[in-house]
Order: structure tokens, then C-alpha cells, then sequence
């Protein structure tokens, strides 16, 4: 699984380094992060303020508390694999992991989001496990997509994402990713009004969140 897209990586894409000892170098690591082990692991695209000369990055260790984020040059990246990517692979559909509840809501939600022409990705553990082959999911895992939506969302699809999220056998997190960052879904929802925008500035309050910021 590899991505056809030539443009710069985005927030949650995975990486794999050319060679990450190089990449890395100078970078102070937690004790945790092996440098032989991202060999063949990815890192995640972190949103953060943009720079010509590097991408932010987040190395992900055994545990939730093992997260260290740092930045690495463009021409470091072998290999890109997007949310997009991964939903579009249907590389779930194994017995082993259909076990899983996050995996079967991922199932079930999947040709409902592709028949209303939803632009939308895995993300979080999720999709860490589906581009790596390294299983980091658990019988109590929640199911991360992502929905690009370049305008508000259409009341229909609206509905659709709320029936999803409230159908389970997983919690299912969506985050909305516009033009001017990520909110969640469930806050959008439940409040109709000012929600937590993630930018690459940093977090902001915002009563529109596909207009642009000052």
C-alpha cells in the first residue's frame, strides 16, 4: 500500500524514513524510541506550524504515554501512506482482525461512507495497524476516521456520520478536516456552534470552522 500523491504529506499521513538514523540524528529520543525498529515503522504527520524545510512528525512507542514529536526534512520520507490510502485498501477484511469491534465498526461504516461520495480515512491505531501490519489494536480500542470536507458538511452526510458514530460495536472518534484544520465531529455535533479547531497555529475557538482565519 502506497500512496500516488506527489503533494507534500498531510496531518495523519504515515511516513517511513529512508534512514532514520540519519533523519534523526542529533534529535534527543526517549529511552523508548528504536531507531532499528523505524526501520520499517512509520511515523505520523503532526499538525503543526508549517515549514518549507521540514515536516513535524510524531513517533508513537508501546504505550499511550510514549509520544514524542519532532520534525524531519522532506527528502528523508520513503514512502506515504494517507488515511485515504488505508480506506480505500479494505485491508481489514481478515479474520484476525474482524475479531476486533473498532475493526467491524470500520466495516460497517465503509460502503455507507464511499455510497455518499464522503471523502474519508482511517486514522489512530486503526490505521497505524492496517498500513504497518503491526497490530497496536485492542478489544476496547476506539475507531478513528477522518472526513475531508473542503465545505460544511451536507445535512445528509451529517446524518449519516452521526448514525455511524452512534451505532457502534465501537466508539467511533471522527475528526472533520477543513481547509483551516480538524474538529471533532461529535463536539460539532453536540454543541452547533463554537468548536475547538485544530490548526497548524496551534488550537482556536471558532464559531465557522471552514472560514478562513484571520
Amino acid at each position: 500500500m502506497a500512496s500516488l500523491s506527489t503533494a507534500r504529506p498531510a496531518p495523519h499521513d504515515l511516513l517511513w524514513l529512508a534512514d532514520p538514523r540519519r533523519s534523526l540524528a542529533g534529535v534527543a529520543l526517549p529511552d523508548w524510541v528504536s531507531l532499528a525498529a523505524l526501520a520499517t515503522t512509520p511515523v505520523v504527520v503532526r499538525r503543526d506550524a508549517c515549514r518549507a524545510d521540514a515536516i513535524p512528525i510524531g513517533l508513537r512507542g508501546a504505550v499511550r504515554a510514549e509520544r514524542f514529536g519532532t520534525w524531519i526534512a522532506p527528502a528523508d520520507v520513503a514512502r506515504v501512506v494517507t488515511p485515504m490510502d488505508i480506506a480505500a485498501s479494505r485491508a481489514w477484511r481478515r479474520p484476525e482482525l474482524m475479531a476486533l469491534a473498532a475493526i467491524r465498526s470500520l466495516d460497517a461504516a465503509a460502503d455507507a461512507l464511499d455510497a455518499r461520495h464522503i471523502r474519508w480515512g482511517v486514522g489512530g491505531s486503526a490505521g497505524f495497524t492496517l498500513a504497518s501490519g503491526i497490530n497496536v489494536l485492542h478489544a476496547q480500542s476506539d475507531l478513528d476516521l477522518l472526513v475531508y470536507a473542503d465545505r460544511p458538511l451536507l445535512q445528509a452526510d451529517a446524518e449519516l456520520l452521526a448514525t455511524l458514530q452512534d451505532a457502534g460495536p465501537a466508539r467511533i472518534d471522527i475528526q472533520v478536516d477543513t481547509p483551516q484544520g480538524g474538529f471533532s465531529f461529535l463536539e460539532w455535533r453536540r454543541q452547533r456552534g463554537k468548536v475547538l479547531l485544530k490548526t497548524s497555529q496551534g488550537p482556536r475557538m471558532c464559531a465557522n470552522p471552514w472560514q478562513p482565519l484571520p
